[in-house]
């Protein structure tokens, strides 16, 4: 694969990634409907698009993935679009990235990984970066709405951990979206009658759900292989940046000084770990 194709797959992964955030959060701000439905609408339409890539290159969803990671996905999701009802793009999407990262790298810890001592000064400065984003103040996001997306976050990590070594990403992806599908529409209906719905919030859902999911983790995943595991992960520090401007240009969300130093202290805390541990493997 050529260098020039890995850099546009790539950018497009990462700008569908954080597009999530965009969607997600216009929906649920600028539309009626409710977070079930947001939910429901994106991981049916994202089950529906991998099915189809799939199936044009003629392999089998059938026997992929797990209902385990199914549950993983589902919980992500679910805390995702519930989590968007108080929180700004920005804030959610850099509060999502790094409770991803920080369950990767705990699961490191926990299975004898060791952390050099750049390494732990990254974490601490990861972890002040979230403890001064949620610090009491004007400007500090809403808690319930952080832990749902932290939540969502950690899902997410285990959902990643549980994709290493599946064999074909794609397919194990496509199997867990079609097992979310009784899932999510079991809470649909348990939520049904708290439910609220509209022509232009089903939209935003289906682009989340087929374009920012769908079609974004199948471009990732071709763009994968060419990328080295520090890379893949380093890369993916562009989602939250993404998002923050994005955020402030479409959404006409502000920046603030909190979010800018906590973004500052998250991503170059996470960096540091990642690049030291590049640095200690010989890359």
């Amino acid at each position: 694969m050529s260098s020039i194709r890995i850099i546009v797959l790539t950018s497009l992964a990462m700008t569908a990634f954080a597009g999530n955030s965009l969607l997600c959060r216009a929906a649920l701000i600028h539309t009626s409907i409710d977070a079930a439905s947001f939910t429901t609408i994106r991981l049916i339409s994202g089950a529906v698009v991998l099915w189809l890539v799939v199936r044009m290159r003629q392999d089998a969803p059938a026997g992929a993935g797990s209902w385990l990671s199914a549950i993983a996905l589902f919980v992500y999701a679910a805390g995702f679009s519930f989590a968007y009802i108080s929180l700004p793009a920005a804030t959610g999407a850099l509060l999502l990235f790094g409770a991803v990262q920080a369950t990767m790298i705990g699961y490191g810890v926990w299975a004898g990984e060791r952390l050099l001592k750049p390494q732990l000064i990254g974490l601490l400065l990861a972890f002040g970066g979230v403890i001064g984003l949620l610090l009491p103040g004007l400007s500090a996001p809403s808690l319930y709405g952080s832990a749902l997306m932290l939540g969502a976050g950690v899902a997410w990590g285990i959902y990643s951990l549980r994709g290493k070594g599946v064999g074909d990403p794609t397919r194990a992806t496509t199997g867990n979206f079609l097992r979310t599908v009784p899932i999510t529409m079991a809470m649909s209906l348990f939520m049904l009658s708290d439910s609220s719905f509209d022509t232009a919030g089903f939209w935003y859902a289906v682009s989340s759900g087929a374009l920012a999911s769908g079609m974004g983790y199948a471009i990732w995943y071709t763009a994968l292989p060419a990328l080295k595991a520090t890379s893949a992960a380093t890369v993916q520090l562009s989602v939250p940046v993404i998002a923050t401007l994005a955020g402030t240009v479409i959404l006409d969300e502000p920046i603030t000084v909190r979010l800018i130093l906590a973004s500052v202290a998250i991503l170059g805390g996470i960096a540091l770990v990642l690049l030291q541990k590049q640095h200690a493997n010989g890359g």
